[in-house]
């Protein structure tokens, strides 16, 4: 990949140091999951560069509680929250209506759940991949014609950054049955699976809406400590190296929530993407394609006919009445 883009930023990087310098007065974010963990971060970065930030969440008190710190720092119209069950499609299109035709700079679709047992979002779907892909999916596409508006009225391409995760190489789509209804259930290729769909989810919007002014990428934002890990047990976290067994510390490697909130922030903000998109991005810079342990994309999160395969999927199983 000799063309890789890069940035002046590295792994270690935080969010304000990527977003240092630039002004995002008259800039509007929706940032999902951003009342703890990277997505605060995000949202406070994207804030004290002058940006409205709202915090699309499912638990207001918590969301209020993230919105009143970020003001503290806030250079603009800081942070606000509206509320957002990405379990449920209609909370999804409940978001929707409210915002209506209002103009959208950058949406991050940064929630989502890691490693939880078998369950069901209200419409039946498997949760990992219900929750991280279908639930984004809708809400992106129902909020395309408002990031449209946004980069009419900004005269620069809008942006969708789709989180991702290296848990992308644990599994492909199960395409015959991507919501475990007749084949064993199994938390990690779960996750995987929801991961390569939020890959490929920014693969398949950027073919469709790039002409009309919105790019998508995708997001590994790292290793980090967050309420992510909620379904995890610490002998789990130990087994898999992740903290020391002795001593309870993170391992070496491991970013800090700011840290981890600088790729995210670089994939919305970054003048090297400037009408570019379905990349896969880490450590603030275009990943390689590689099989290795660590780094990398593999291809099958970033395979454009599978992205198709996925877009038309996921078109039926959410009714969301997009391009095809």
């Amino acid at each position: 990949m000799p063309d890789r883009i890069t940035s002046p930023f590295g792994t270690f990087s935080t969010a304000r140091e990527v977003v240092s310098g630039r002004d995002l007065n008259g800039r509007t974010a929706i940032v999902t999951g951003a009342a703890t963990g990277i997505g605060i971060e995000t949202a406070r970065a994207l804030a004290e560069a002058g940006a409205e930030v709202i915090i699309a969440a499912r638990k207001p008190d918590l969301a209020a509680t993230a919105a009143a710190d970020i003001n503290r720092t806030a250079k603009g119209p800081g942070a606000r929250f509206e509320m957002l069950d990405l379990s449920s499609l209609a909370s999804v299109r409940a978001l929707a209506g409210r915002w209506g035709d209002r103009p959208l700079d950058l949406l991050i679709n940064n929630a989502g759940v890691m490693a939880c047992p078998l369950d069901r979002t209200a419409d039946g779907l498997e949760m990992q991949i219900g929750t991280n892909h279908f639930g984004h999916f809708l809400l992106g596409v129902l909020l395309a014609p408002a990031l449209e508006a946004g980069a009419r009225k900004s005269g620069s391409p809008s942006r969708l950054v789709s989180l991702s995760s290296i848990g992308h190489r644990r599994s492909d789509i199960h395409w015959d049955d991507p919501n475990y209804r007749t084949r064993p259930y199994e938390k990690w290729e779960s996750y995987g699976q929801a991961k390569t769909a939020n890959s490929l989810f920014a693969v398949g919007f950027h073919k469709r809406f790039a002409d009309r002014g919105v790019t998508a990428n995708a997001v590994m934002p790292g290793g980090i400590m967050t309420p992510l890990q909620r379904h995890m047990e610490r002998a789990e976290m130990v087994a898999m190296g992740w903290i020391d067994p002795e001593t309870g510390a993170v391992r070496e490697g491991f970013k800090t929530p700011e840290q981890g909130a600088s790729t995210s922030v670089w994939a919305a903000v970054g003048p090297e993407l400037e009408g570019i998109g379905g990349l896969y991005l880490e450590n603030c810079a275009e990943a390689w394609t590689v099989d290795a342990p660590y780094v990398g994309v593999m291809p099958h999160a970033l395979n454009p006919e599978s992205a198709d395969r996925l877009w038309a999927l996921s078109l039926e199983v959410t009714g969301a009445g997009g391009p095809g």
